[in-house]
């Protein structure tokens, strides 16, 4: 009875696989990452008897857009196609006298009833296919339990401290690599493979990669409270972080990356702000403005004091402040004075006819030296002065072709080059460095 059975069953499970399957996935839902397709049936079809794990040679797989398919025979994969449109599987173990040459499909077909019959009437083979969702899988939120490291950099005021900071967002991903996903994530399911299975898994590495992450994005500049507006850096980082975890292990990536919200600690945000604050105060200048300003306030508090006493305790408090702290808003502003670039002090303040031009094109020097580039003042070799301003050394004016005057005589100083307006009479003494005027600065 048993061999009766077993080449019923053969004979009728060939049969019944002679017709080609139709496979079709309609779509994938966001919760949806992997589905086992299914054979396209209705009440017209009369492939329903066939095997669930046998597709017939010259079946038909439709792929959608936002999918790729995989056909995976005896556990290995043995086609993929993620373009959209239509597939036809001609390579199938499975021959089909509707598809390909009848004789030789006829001639297969009995050879498939004979192995099917040593195995006891079953097919002794698994073929199936699987689509996968590659579409951005989004609306996975995220929140740091704990508070994560960020490392504050201002090369402004020199500030490199380490705070603690919280955020929350969402963050999508996708498969970049359904071969991996398949091979070491979801593997042969009966059905369906949801983002709930590894959801979990996938938001544990997330906030652990988010450390090393926040360090590469505070290495570039970035400040905490500036994170919202770069996002598509902190995916980049995060896609470096975990690419050996997701990218190389899981076919998985990082889509995008949303901030609603960070934050630091109340004590951390105040020592910043604190450090940023003082910092201000390293210019001389702004630390005389900001202790003016404090004098101003604590004599307008003293004002209001109505008991005298009250009022003179004040005034005395404030002298005597002011003079325990060694510095001065007149010595602060001093500093700050002196710490400004010569070149920066305005040319109409020295003496006319003092400042000169260097070769290097830095106009208004006073003195030997450009305040520029610090080349010595190139002293001119004679000359006479034209009515016209211009300096010459021939007998005729190179602006205005004025002849020479007869016993025309211009002074300049032989230390510092300084020239007075007034050429009838030279001062006693040059102006700008105190040398007496003789013979020797007549040029």
């Amino acid at each position: 009875m048993g061999l009766i059975k077993a080449l019923t069953g053969a004979v009728g499970g060939v049969l019944a696989d002679q017709w080609r399957e139709h496979f079709v996935c309609n779509s994938l839902s966001a919760d949806v990452l992997a589905a086992k397709g299914q054979k396209s049936t209705s009440n017209r079809s009369s492939n329903t008897k066939g095997e669930d794990n046998v597709i017939s040679n010259g079946s038909i797989i439709e792929v959608n857009e936002g999918q790729c398919m995989m056909i995976v025979e005896q556990g290995a994969i043995v086609e993929f196609c993620a373009e959209p449109g239509q597939f036809i599987f001609d390579s199938s173990k499975e021959p089909s006298i509707f598809y390909g040459k009848f004789g030789q499909n006829l001639l297969n077909t009995f050879k498939t009833m004979g192995k099917r019959i040593s195995m006891g009437g079953a097919a002794g083979i698994d073929q199936r296919v699987y689509y996968f969702n590659t579409k951005e899988i989004v609306g996975n939120k995220y929140g740091t339990p704990n508070a994560v490291p960020f490392r504050v950099v201002d090369n402004n005021i020199g500030l490199d401290i380490d705070i603690a900071i919280r955020c929350h967002g969402e963050f999508s991903y996708k498969i970049t690599d359904p071969m991996l996903f398949y091979k070491n994530v979801c593997g042969n399911v009966a059905d369906i493979y949801t983002r709930a299975e590894i959801d979990s898994q996938l938001k544990t590495e997330l906030m652990t990669a988010l450390q090393p992450a926040f360090a590469k994005i505070s290495a570039m500049g970035i400040r905490y409270s500036a994170l919202p507006g770069h996002t598509i850096e902190i995916s980049n980082a995060l896609n470096e972080v975990l690419s050996e975890k997701w990218g190389a292990l899981r076919g998985l990536a990082v889509a995008s990356f949303g901030v609603s919200s960070v934050s630091a600690s109340e004590e951390d945000e105040e020592l910043i702000k604190k450090l940023q604050r003082d910092a201000v105060f390293r210019n001389p200048t702004m630390a005389a403005a900001r202790l003016a300003g404090a004098q101003a306030e604590a004599m307008e508090s003293a004002a209001k004091n109505e008991g005298g006493g009250g009022a003179f305790m004040a005034f005395a408090g404030m002298n005597m402040a002011q003079n325990a702290g060694g510095m001065n808003m007149n010595n602060l502003y001093a500093m700050g004075q002196q710490q400004q670039p010569a070149q920066q002090a305005p040319a109409a303040s020295a003496p006319a006819g003092a400042t000169w031009t260097c070769e290097c094109g830095a106009s208004g020097n006073v003195g030997k030296f450009c305040g520029s580039c610090g080349a010595p003042k190139k002293e001119e070799d004679g000359g006479w002065k034209c009515a016209c301003g211009t300096f010459n050394k021939g007998k005729f004016c190179a602006e205005c072709g004025a002849k020479r005057p007869e016993g025309a005589k211009a002074y300049r100083c032989n230390k510092c080059g300084w020239e007075p307006q007034d050429k009838s009479k030279p001062p006693k003494f040059c102006i700008q460095c105190g040398d007496p005027f003789d013979q020797n600065d007549i040029v």
